[in-house]
């Protein structure tokens, strides 16, 4: 991020946020847009439940909104379907993509962890293209993207996968409640 671009964007942070400056081939989630932008991608991403392989995908969606990172959404075509089953979880409504269906993830020897991932089965219009598309947390599951593992937000209430080419600081951090 150029140093005019910094000052510029300062004005439009939140109180006491300096965003970390981005090196060579990384992003910063405070250039991510409000409201989110849906990009397709084509980077590897693989999701695991123990030594399970939930899902494999290199024709992948990522959700881009500021202050977070990003939001990596699987084409269902690319998720074992033998290792889901709709949870009883309750559904939730983002305010973007509008109601979320929650899916238990099935392990080996019976393992199951509920609600481990979500879907949108009808988006808002913007987000159409990740129609029964899922999403899974790094803070239960294994999520790699291109070989690395990815971090969970801290708070326990985001999705976003925390990589090397991602620069915050990151909403759900302690103090972040506001932004």
């Amino acid at each position: 991020m150029s140093a005019g671009m910094m000052e510029t964007m300062v004005g439009r942070l939140p109180f006491g946020v300096t965003p970390e400056q981005p090196g060579e081939g990384q992003e910063s989630v405070w250039d991510y847009p409000r409201p989110p932008r849906l990009e397709s991608s084509t980077r590897h991403l693989v999701v695991r439940f123990g030594d399970a392989v939930v899902a494999d995908s290199t024709s992948a969606y990522r959700v881009l909104e500021t202050s977070h990172p990003p939001t990596w959404y699987v084409p269902r075509d690319d998720v074992d379907s033998a290792r889901l089953r709709r949870s009883r979880a309750r559904s939730t409504m983002c305010e973007w993509k509008g109601a979320a269906t929650y899916w238990d993830v099935l392990g080996d020897d019976g393992a199951v962890l509920e609600a481990g991932a979500w879907s949108y089965e009808t988006p808002t219009p913007t987000f159409a293209d990740i129609a029964g598309a899922l999403s899974f947390s790094p803070a239960q599951l294994t999520c790699e993207l291109d070989g690395e593992v990815a971090r969970a937000q801290e708070g326990g209430f985001y999705a976003g996968w925390i990589t090397s080419d991602v620069v915050g600081p990151f909403k759900g951090i302690p103090g972040s409640w506001g932004w």
